[in-house]
């Protein structure tokens, strides 16, 4: 046998055992998923991203036939979950079910991570929302206007649902861009920061629209505008923070998924396509509009753009208002 015919042999062999090798690995992805995938939620449970969590992974058990478990890790503003996750196999099973302040405000906040950004990617923005100013009705205060005069002459106190949540930044934003004066209280996630405002133990919150409105509704909650670019559909009668010459306040939440950052693309890509259509159904449309969410379905490229660009917003706000994380 000539050098050239043994080379040309071998080659011919490695080819081989590389198609061998790469055909289950190939198969294996395929497959997906094999067995049952969980979403960790890194907030507390009841709050919007567990119930659209819920919501998605129920159809996604139903179309993709193996269950979708929600399992609720909260803590330090959502690192405690999303550290898990970036700590997890990057092959689809462990995923994380959130909203964007964990990659957009803590890494601002605090003066270490468990975890680095980029050990996590976009699989989906699903959906965003805004946000709604609510008052106690025992400060007196009917409109934005009244509530500029209040601050201008002592503290509002506002809750929020933790630290780094979106109510901490949207008080220290409101605080930055007017002259009211804010003390952020912060509660253990967005159910006892609306009923620390039910209670008057703070004046108000800036906090998850749907957390809000049925108490606005009786009376026992006065809102004053939401924070999203777009009018709330479930309260099309109250301004946006725009519309009242404070576009400077404008804020979204984002609800997302993310994965290993060495997750292959097969597998996010196959994610990508059944989560946008679960949010498609009618069912889970109406949930979204019971949450007062908007559908995005951004991916990619697009996705991991619009994270840093909110990053780089937040991040001046931490800094010129010296929010802290306790």
């Amino acid at each position: 046998m000539t050098t050239t015919t043994r080379r040309h042999a071998w080659l011919a062999i490695a080819a081989t055992l590389g198609l061998a090798l790469a055909a289950p690995a190939a198969m294996a992805q395929d497959a997906y998923p094999s067995k049952p995938v969980k979403f960790i939620n890194n907030f507390p449970p009841g709050g919007p991203s567990d119930i659209l969590a819920r919501s998605v992974s129920a159809v996604l058990a139903d179309t993709l036939k193996q269950p979708f478990i929600v399992e609720n890790r909260a803590g330090a503003a959502g690192n405690i979950g999303a550290d898990t996750v970036a700590k997890s196999p990057a092959d689809g099973y462990t995923l994380l079910f959130g909203i964007d302040t964990t990659f957009t405000i803590n890494p601002h906040l605090y003066a270490s991570m468990p975890f680095k950004p980029g050990d996590l990617k976009p699989v989906v923005i699903m959906a965003s929302s805004g946000l709604l100013l609510g008052v106690h009705p025992g400060t007196g205060i009917k409109s934005f206007g009244d509530l500029l005069s209040q601050g201008r002459s002592k503290s509002l106190n506002f809750s929020s649902a933790g630290n780094g949540s979106p109510g901490h930044l949207a008080a220290a934003m409101l605080g930055n861009s007017t002259p009211i004066k804010t003390t952020h209280i912060p509660y253990r996630g967005n159910t006892p920061a609306v009923t620390a405002v039910l209670a008057g133990e703070v004046d108000g919150g800036i906090l998850a629209t749907p957390g809000m409105l049925p108490h606005v509704q009786v009376g026992r909650i006065t809102a004053l505008a939401v924070t999203s670019p777009k009018r709330s559909r479930m309260a099309p009668t109250l301004p946006t923070v725009a519309e009242l010459g404070l576009k400077s306040l404008e804020q979204e939440v984002l609800y997302l998924v993310m994965a290993p950052a060495a997750t292959p693309d097969a597998v996010v890509q196959l994610l990508q396509r059944h989560i946008i259509d679960a949010l498609k159904r009618p069912d889970v449309q109406e949930r979204l509009n019971n949450l007062d969410l908007f559908l995005e379905g951004t991916t990619g490229a697009a996705a991991a753009q619009r994270l840093a660009s909110m990053s780089t917003r937040y991040g001046q706000v931490v800094r010129s208002t010296n929010m802290k994380a306790d």
